[in-house]
């Protein structure tokens, strides 16, 4: 029997998810011909939405036992090289370079933070992008206290007033108080380019957020963008000069750099254009999937965000399509029309709003449980029983988390 092989990129969101999709559909038609291989440095999911939160070392999730009670072979190292012609992917197993053959590619290689070339930004500037970074951001400030009392040592500035930026600012303050001393006077700023706080969010919920702001002592600065960072703080465009010990840049992200090799067509942010069935337009044999993918979310123009709401909703489609395809089965198009936002706004409590325009349904600590809920459980994956993970990797199965 000649086995055919579907390899996965990436062991993010949509990368594990689009592994036990279509484990579930060779589990569905009883086929033991087709191999699927998830490629990822670790086998470990990283909850990179709560990487804002303390202790992010935590925030790993081992997949071993996972993927070997579904039938999921797992390869160890980093992808170099897509040679879409040969249908070949060059893997740095640890330092040895292995060529892997597929019949099908699944890229779920997700997005990294986006760095402008701003002097100092890479030397001087922490965020919360990776486990790894925001295990350092935490390092730092932890041995904030044993720097001398300063301004500047009670100042945190971050950069960037979106998403990300509002939930890492307003967890700050409390953390800069629980290294510093309860009573120490501490200083959160946002500096945001755009004229609004969260300009991506919209209006909806942005009184909300303007309010937990206030109250949490965080002060925004908008409509300046950075133009130098240096180990003491930053300067802005408005050249205004801030004093500060710690500067973390939330300021966007873009699709992985592997995108670059495959032909298509890609949106500003790198990620390719795919079909309704998540097929990359210009490369028949290549899927794409959460932040490398834009995709249509339904019929009205709406587009996938690169967040893991949609991320685990469009791995669930990935995994089942390039199975379904291998297979000459039916496939099941991307949909998800649902759209919400939980924005965490750290003790104050959270947001939460529904659809595109953003109507705000619940906030305060009602949206905080929320929240908690969807941090601590619904973006966790399936425990380690095979017919359990199975059944949740159905792409009808919409979790809106």
């Amino acid at each position: 029997m000649n086995t055919q092989r579907i390899v996965i990129v990436g062991a993010g969101f949509a990368g594990m998810w689009s592994a036990l999709a279509a484990a579930r559909v060779l589990d569905m038609q009883k086929r033991s011909d087709i191999e699927v291989v998830l490629v990822a440095p670790l086998p470990e999911l990283h909850v990179r939405p709560r990487l804002y939160e303390e202790a992010p070392n935590s925030m790993r999730v081992k997949l071993t036992e996972l993927l070997d009670a579904v039938g999921v072979k797992f390869m160890q190292g980093s992808v170099e090289k897509i040679d879409v012609q040969q249908q070949l992917v060059l893997v740095n197993a640890q330092g040895r370079g292995v060529q892997v053959s597929y019949d099908r590619l699944v890229l779920a290689a997700g997005s990294k933070l986006f760095r402008p070339d701003i002097p100092g930004l890479t030397e001087h500037a922490f965020n919360v992008d990776q486990v790894e970074d925001a295990a350092t951001l935490e390092a730092h400030i932890q041995g904030l206290h044993a720097q001398p009392d300063t301004e500047a040592r009670r100042t945190l500035v971050v950069v960037g007033g979106g998403f990300t930026g509002i939930e890492t600012a307003a967890e700050m303050p409390a953390r800069l108080r629980a290294a510093l001393g309860e009573s120490a006077d501490v200083n959160v700023v946002i500096v945001e380019r755009n004229n609004d706080i969260g300009p991506d969010l919209g209006p909806g919920p942005r009184p909300v957020i303007e309010q937990a702001l206030a109250e949490l002592g965080v002060t925004v600065v908008l409509g300046a963008g950075v133009t130098a960072i240096d180990k003491h703080g930053l300067v802005t465009s408005a050249g205004q000069r801030i004093d500060a010990s710690t500067v973390v840049w939330t300021a966007g992200a873009r699709a992985n750099e592997l995108t670059s090799q495959i032909p298509g067509e890609r949106d500003a942010y790198g990620r390719l254009h795919v079909d309704k069935n998540l097929r990359v337009k210009a490369a028949p044999s290549v899927y794409a999937t959460g932040d490398v993918a834009y995709a249509a979310v339904d019929e009205h123009g709406h587009v996938a965000m690169m967040s893991c709401q949609h991320a685990m909703n469009l791995g669930r489609s990935a995994g089942h399509n390039v199975a379904a395809d291998l297979l000459g089965l039916a496939s099941i198009p991307y949909s998800q029309p649902k759209y919400v936002t939980c924005l965490d706004l750290g003790p104050w409590g959270a947001v939460y709003t529904e659809g595109w325009e953003r109507s705000v349904k619940l906030i305060g600590a009602e949206a905080k449980a929320l929240k908690q809920k969807i941090n601590t459980e619904w973006i966790y994956p399936p425990s380690a029983n095979r017919a359990e993970a199975l059944q949740s990797a159905d792409p009808l199965r919409i979790v809106v988390a």
